[in-house]
């Protein structure tokens, strides 16, 4: 039993909602941290001044001299060390007695479930959509509820996904903004003092789980402008299809490109024309074999798309892959398979088929100069 006159948790054990029972609650949670940022440093702050037993760290990154007016673990001496690594040091002069793991690799759909699998909570302290996307995937097949916050100037939000059946966050973005649409921090700039206040509420939440405290916030999106001091909420409805959609795909996860799926990534698309006038590529026809015209000049691999996951080893990736089907919808689906599994040099015929039956009679023979 924990000593109640424990001096570092005295405030809060004599809370009578809390006690020496909620912070052995406390002592045993694991909470898994992505991003030692913004966000992450005021959540990695009070979740260890807290007593959280077990916390992970996630982050590839390294302090740079930007980050410090926002960044508040590190000092000028952190410059240049790996944030994960930075943060344990001043959390564990915070803190000893919490036991803090770092993960100094980038989090990619094939380290996801076995990491997350280890912890009760996940926070997302990230700053890109193709990350937020991956980490709300990985907890919706780990069955973990995820703590959400993000900032843009002068805004802030806070939410709470997957927890007891509630929504998670493609219920409320199913599908990512436009890539560019939406600046970063670095290109827009932030407020210091913002992603604290967002962090510091991220971190309340976690809290109020581990300790069944208070109305988590749970399928509402709460949002803050720290201008007007003023605060809004709404209701984020649980939509079951677009969490059946993930669990359905879980199987292919570990293979799923985040940045071509936000936009980071763009689809190479070339003319019926151009891809005529290729010489030495390898042409992928991924239509089904009953499909007319055949356009047997450019001596096509004839693979449909529904085979192409199974058939992949013979493709090889040392030759320029140009793909094709009937209008040039499937082959964009084709494209995102085969940068899936490491095919680089790629493009998809804008119209396809019917596009290149259009162009062969005119260009026979130049492909041939």
């Amino acid at each position: 039993m924990m000593n109640s006159f424990n001096p570092r948790y005295h405030r809060q054990i004599i809370l009578p909602e809390i006690g020496t029972a909620g912070q052995e609650k406390l002592d045993t949670a694991k909470v898994l941290v992505i991003g030692a940022g913004g966000l992450g440093c005021p959540v990695l702050q009070y979740l260890t001044a807290a007593g959280v037993g077990t916390i992970g760290i996630v982050d590839f990154d390294t302090v740079d001299i930007s980050n410090l007016h926002r960044q508040i673990l590190y000092g000028t001496d952190s410059l240049g060390i790996n944030k994960a690594v930075a943060a344990k040091q001043r959390l564990t002069d915070l803190n000893p007695t919490v036991t803090i793991h770092t993960y100094t690799e980038k989090l990619t759909p094939k380290n996801a479930i076995p990491l997350f699998s280890d912890y009760d909570i996940i926070v997302d302290g990230t700053d890109n959509f193709s990350t937020r996307y991956l980490v709300s995937d990985a907890c919706i097949i780990t069955d973990k509820p995820l703590v959400y916050g993000a900032i843009f100037k002068y805004e802030g939000q806070v939410s709470v996904f997957n927890y007891q059946n509630g929504p998670s966050y493609r219920c409320l973005f199913p599908e990512p903004p436009k890539a560019g649409s939406v600046p970063s921090c670095s290109e827009i700039g932030v407020l210091g003092v913002l992603p604290g206040i967002i962090g510091s509420m991220q971190a309340n939440e976690v809290l109020k789980m581990i300790l069944d405290l208070g109305d988590v916030l749970n399928g509402k999106l709460l949002m803050y402008n720290c201008l007007t001091t003023q605060f809004s909420s709404f209701t984020i409805n649980r939509v079951a299809a677009e969490i059946s959609k993930v669990l359905d795909a879980a199987h292919c996860f570990e293979t799923t490109d985040y940045d071509l799926f936000c936009g980071v990534k763009q689809i190479s698309e070339i003319t019926a024309q151009e891809a005529f006038l290729v010489k030495n590529a390898q042409f992928i026809d991924v239509r089904e074999t009953h499909e007319q015209p055949k356009i047997e000049y450019l001596n096509p691999i004839y693979i449909p798309l529904g085979s192409l996951e199974q058939e992949l080893h013979t493709i090889s990736k040392e030759k320029e892959t140009i793909v094709f089907c009937q209008s040039g919808i499937r082959s964009k689906r084709a494209l995102d398979i085969l940068l899936q599994n490491g095919f680089e040099n790629i493009s998809h015929i804008k119209g396809g088929a019917i596009a290149l039956h259009e162009i062969i009679p005119d260009l026979t023979g130049l492909r041939d100069l």
